[in-house]
């Protein structure tokens, strides 16, 4: 069977055309490169040099052998470097999901509070809805995922790190624009915008809406929050949205608290409980948990191991 070490060989003959000026810059005997380049001539099924006056000169079969040898070390170089570099914890890629309600705020600051810390670390960013980010998780797309809620299974580890308050979402204007919070059975007349199943925040405003003993009349369904936002800034009706972060408030869109008590979703880091990590996703993961939670996220409660 063809060996690394009988492809880096034959290189070494093809380019020095000798086999004993090959032998000693390979630093192995000429018997044993004779024998090295015999089973591969076995190996491929015809000879790869010519022998003329004591010299090797590549025929056709070994031209075509050589491009391919060379692309094949090359290959095997940078799979070498790939994986000394998913040993090393200051180096590597860390694939990271994360949903579209959190890419302005909460992915941008992890990324940047982490590389600062390690700058050779890569990342491979992938953005989606919570349900979708689950499928990543457990098909091994990605490594880690900052998702909302708490993913209801053993297989996945959890982490809370950031809790938001939900809200009502009212046109400016609304007659309940003017309140302090809002009891979400007195909005029981009005149109919703809501998003899509399965999305986990439309799940959660389901369970508020039966909490609250309504069952709220759906004027449109969307994907983003953003969308949601706007549609109620366009008086299409209200939305559940969690409270806007400083300055990032839709314009004509007054964000009333709700008293329920269960009304808040909180955003954890979450990665596959069994599967082995590298030790770069083992520090990133590390890294967040450390220091990105909060105490109301982690008063929330927690499936999480030492994310070591």
């Amino acid at each position: 069977m063809t060996t690394i070490d009988d492809l880096a060989w034959f290189v070494t003959l093809a380019e020095t055309g000798h086999v004993t000026r090959a032998a000693e810059q390979l630093n192995v005997s000429q018997p044993t490169l004779s024998r090295a380049l015999a089973r591969l001539e076995r190996q491929v099924g015809a000879p790869l040099f010519d022998r003329i006056h004591k010299r090797l000169r590549l025929n056709e079969s070994g031209r075509v052998l050589l491009a391919h040898a060379r692309r094949s070390l090359m290959e095997l170089d940078v799979a070498r470097d790939r994986i000394a570099t998913l040993r090393d914890p200051d180096r590597g890629t860390v694939r990271l999901a994360f949903l579209h309600s959190v890419a302005s705020w909460l992915a941008p600051e992890v990324l940047r509070t982490f590389r600062a810390a390690a700058p050779d670390v890569t990342f491979e960013l992938t953005q989606a809805a919570g349900h979708e980010i689950l499928d990543h998780l457990r098909e091994g797309r990605v490594d880690v995922a900052l998702t909302a809620p708490r993913p209801d299974e053993e297989a996945i580890t959890w982490s809370p790190l950031r809790r938001e308050q939900l809200c009502l979402a009212v046109p400016g204007g609304h007659d309940l624009a003017g309140r302090d919070d809002i009891d979400l059975a007195d909005a029981t007349d009005e149109p919703f915008v809501m998003l899509r199943e399965p999305i986990g925040l439309r799940r959660q405003t389901d369970d508020l809406c039966a909490r609250a003993g309504i069952t709220p009349r759906i004027a449109f369904e969307s994907t983003e929050i953003g969308t949601l936002e706007g549609l109620v800034a366009a008086g299409l009706g209200v939305a559940i949205v969690p409270a806007p972060r400083p300055h990032r408030a839709e314009p004509g869109v007054v964000y009333v608290p709700l008293t329920d008590a269960a009304a808040h979703r909180v955003i954890g880091l979450a990665w596959p409980r069994d599967r082995p990590r590298s030790p770069v996703v083992a520090r990133f993961a590390a890294f967040v948990t450390a220091g990105t939670g909060s105490a109301e996220g982690s008063a929330e409660g927690s499936r999480a191991a030492d994310p070591g």
